[in-house]
This record gives C-alpha cells, sequence and structure tokens, in this order.
C-alpha cells in the first residue's frame, strides 16, 4: 500500500533523528510535524501515543540500542506500514493459548484455529517477536522454551471502531455513565472465538483417552492466553513466563543405572496409543459442522458456555457446570411451569428432572443414561439444599458428568446438520421418544 509522498518525507526525516534526542520523542519538532501531517491526511486529530507506539513498532532508529539497529525497518516501508494503520478497517488479533500438561498432540487445524507443536521459529513470528524486541530491546523472547509446550492459536479479524488515539490509549473511549458493575450474563471467561475453540477441542472423548482418570479426565489446562494484535497503535504485551507452566524432573538412567540428571522436562497428562487416529478426526469438516450446528436454535441457550465452564472449574463447580450443560441443552422453561406445556400435557406427571433425563436417552439413543443422569442430578440436588451425609464423589461420578455433558453437546451438533423447526419441538419430540425409557 503506498503513502502518499508527504507522508513518506517526514517519516524520513524522523528516522534520521539521533539516539541523543530519544528521551521523548514526542517533543522533538519532526515528531510533531509528522502529528500534524497524519492530522492533515487522515482527519483524526493529534494522536501523539498512538504515532509513539507506531514508531516503536516499526523499530524507530534513534529508540533502538546501537547493537539492535538491524530491527529499524526502511523508512519507506515504515510509511507504507504507517498509512495502513491509519486506513485499515480491521485487525488482526491472535490468541495464543499453551495447552499445559498436553500430550503429543498431532497437529490439527480447524477454522481459524490450530493445535500442536511449534519450533522456536515459528513462535518467534506467532509472537512477533521483533516488534517485542523494538518496545523492549534488553527483552528475549524464550521461544526455546515456550517451543517444548503444544498450543492451541486463535486468530480473529477485528473491526476498527476507535481512532489511532483511543486503540492507544483505550481507556479514553470509556463512557463514565456506564454502570461498571453491571454483569453481562452471556459473558464468558475467555474471549468468544477462544471460547468456541475450546468448545470444539472439549467435543473430543478426552475423558477416554487419558491413561489415568484418577489424575485427570482432562488432556490439558489453559492456565493463560497471550494476546497479539498487529494494529501498531496498540502497545504490545509481554507473554507470561514459561516458568508459570507444568515442568518436572528430567531423569534418565544409563546401563549400569547410574542417574543423569537431563534438568526438566514438560509434564503431561499421558494419553492412549490410538488418541492421535481419532483426533485427526477433528479437523475442517467436524468445525464446520459444529459451526453449522451452533448457528440453529438448538444452541441458543448457553450449552457452550456451561461445558467450557466445566473444563476450568475444580471441584463440586465442575459436576454443577457439568450438569448445567445438559439441562441448557435439553431443558425447557415449561418443564417447571406447567402452565406453558402444550395441552393436553401426554407427560404431565413426568417431573422436570425425568424430562431431561428422558431426553437424554432418546438423544443419545442410551437408555442407561437415565439412571446415571438421575444419580448425578441427586448429588446435584444433596449439594444445592445442604442435604447432611454427602459423601465424597467418586471418580466415576465425576467422569460420568463430564461423559454425559460432552455426547449431549456432540448429539446436539449431530442435530444441527439436519434440524428445521424450533427448539421447544425439537425436544418435545424428544420427549416423546424418551419417556420409554424411565
Amino acid at each position: 500500500m503506498h503513502a502518499p509522498p508527504e507522508l513518506t518525507r517526514i517519516v524520513e526525516r524522523v528516522w534520521t533523528m539521533s539516539a541523543a534526542r530519544s528521551t521523548d520523542i514526542s517533543k522533538t519538532p519532526e515528531f510533531r510535524e509528522l502529528d500534524h501531517v497524519c492530522g492533515g491526511l487522515y482527519g483524526k486529530g493529534k494522536c501523539t501515543y498512538a504515532l509513539g507506539n507506531a514508531l516503536r513498532s516499526l523499530g524507530l532508529p534513534c529508540t533502538l540500542p546501537a547493537d539492535s539497529q538491524f530491527l529499524a525497518i526502511a523508512p519507506t516501508a515504515a510509511a507504507e506500514a504507517l498509512h495502513e494503520a491509519f486506513v485499515r478497517t480491521t485487525v488482526n488479533r491472535r490468541y495464543l493459548c499453551p495447552l499445559d500438561q498436553a500430550d503429543d498432540l498431532p497437529h490439527i487445524t480447524f477454522g481459524a484455529n490450530r493445535v500442536g507443536e511449534f519450533t522456536s521459529y515459528e513462535l518467534a513470528v506467532l509472537m512477533d517477536a521483533q516488534r517485542l524486541r523494538r518496545h523492549f530491546p534488553t527483552y528475549q523472547l524464550p521461544v526455546k522454551e515456550y517451543a517444548q509446550f503444544r498450543w492451541l492459536v486463535v486468530e480473529e479479524e477485528v473491526a476498527v471502531t476507535a481512532s489511532p488515539l483511543g486503540r492507544a490509549l483505550p481507556f479514553l473511549t470509556v463512557d463514565f455513565s456506564t454502570d461498571f458493575g453491571e454483569i453481562d450474563p452471556h459473558l464468558g471467561r475467555f474471549p468468544k472465538v477462544v471460547e468456541a475453540a475450546l468448545f470444539f477441542l472439549l467435543l473430543a472423548p478426552w475423558e477416554d483417552w487419558v491413561q489415568s482418570q484418577e489424575v485427570n479426565w482432562r488432556a490439558f489446562h489453559l492456565p493463560w492466553i497471550h494476546t497479539i494484535d498487529d494494529d501498531l497503535f496498540v502497545w504490545p504485551k509481554v507473554p507470561q513466563s514459561p516458568s508459570t507452566l507444568s515442568r518436572e524432573p528430567d531423569v534418565v538412567y544409563e546401563r549400569h543405572g547410574k542417574e543423569i540428571d537431563l534438568g526438566e522436562k514438560p509434564k503431561v497428562l499421558p494419553l492412549n496409543d490410538e488418541f492421535e487416529t481419532q483426533l485427526l478426526q477433528f479437523g475442517e469438516a467436524a468445525w464446520v459442522a459444529v459451526e453449522t450446528a451452533r448457528a440453529t436454535p438448538l444452541f441458543e441457550t448457553p450449552v457452550v458456555h456451561f461445558l467450557v465452564r466445566a473444563f476450568v472449574a475444580d471441584g463440586m463447580d465442575e459436576i454443577m457446570a457439568h450438569m448445567t450443560a445438559i439441562e441448557a441443552g435439553l431443558g425447557l422453561i415449561s418443564d417447571h411451569k406447567k402452565a406453558q406445556r402444550p395441552k393436553p400435557d401426554p407427560h404431565k406427571n413426568v417431573t422436570p428432572t425425568n424430562r431431561v433425563a428422558a431426553r437424554l436417552a432418546a438423544l443419545l439413543q442410551d437408555p442407561g443414561c437415565v439412571a446415571t443422569y438421575q444419580e448425578l442430578f441427586e448429588l446435584r440436588s444433596a449439594f444445592v439444599h445442604g442435604r447432611g451425609g454427602l459423601s465424597l464423589i467418586s471418580t466415576s461420578q465425576r467422569v460420568s458428568a463430564r461423559n454425559l455433558a460432552r455426547r449431549a453437546a456432540q448429539s446436539l451438533v449431530n442435530e444441527g446438520a439436519r434440524f428445521s423447526g424450533t427448539r421447544e419441538g425439537k425436544l418435545e419430540q424428544l420427549l416423546d421418544a424418551g419417556v420409554r425409557f424411565l
């Protein structure tokens, strides 16, 4: 993208500024002229902080140490990049999610998402290591350590709605008349696109693939997310240290039994041998099927939210989230409000709990799941209503809750491929088909 000649000329002048004047570049005549030229060209007003971020991101020579001058790009290229930053209507946002304790996962791609192992070079590109060096010249991105782990990489295009200054200093765009204590009930713990990618991955039967369910049914954890914007006006962030990820001693033994300490290695939750072939089925076609189903009324309730919530929850909260995911998918308001049921009601004596259990059995085509669901619901009720004598929850019960919730979500995805009509109509059909299993 060609930059206007007047922008190129002033950027070339800024690029010749000496390091002695770099303490506060915004006070230099060259910078002020650049700010003025940009205001005239793009009508965005003064954008001092935004320009400062952009110039550092492009490697303004006077801000770099003598041994890092190679990080500066040519002034003509810098002018073109700056012009693009002003006129673009979308920016790319990338989320790097370390899959802590993940085993040797194969590389899979679905939509704008990728899972797998990445080389040091690939991670340096994904994390925009050169831009980080330009902002933090003494910082060394620990890509060698990061490359020992598996990652989920999610990308999205985000519309530009704020001015350059608002993008550099987001608090300037805050409406202070807002109720800052209000809660958005549809807002999850993760960005929507990350939640969607996690939901997709959680449809895989990890609880069947792990070697030791007693240790964990999960095959990985997601301790943090590193967000990268390719918006030059945004100040980049340094990712969290690899020391935040799980490691264990790396010890081997020579043939005579002598112990050799190799330091540390990533800790993993081992999976069964056959999982790789099955996981490869979770590719683009499966992703399209999930996205298609999510666009139907079958997913207008927070099934996705609660299945992902169960993944990050601990203890009884995990059971509660899995049970709520099932109810979100297969429950109706009319289960609890008889006046809203169709007349006549052929199942008027079926309790709300059993109505969900019947639909679940019909959806999964598994009569045995009725007793399992009823047992887990009784466990949930005992906890919520504070009944005494609640015993420890077994691994079997914990895994059963996960298994039922996952299978219900996957079956709703399968139904979405051929779905027509209303959600209420579909759930009534499932109830009609499932009452015989009660």
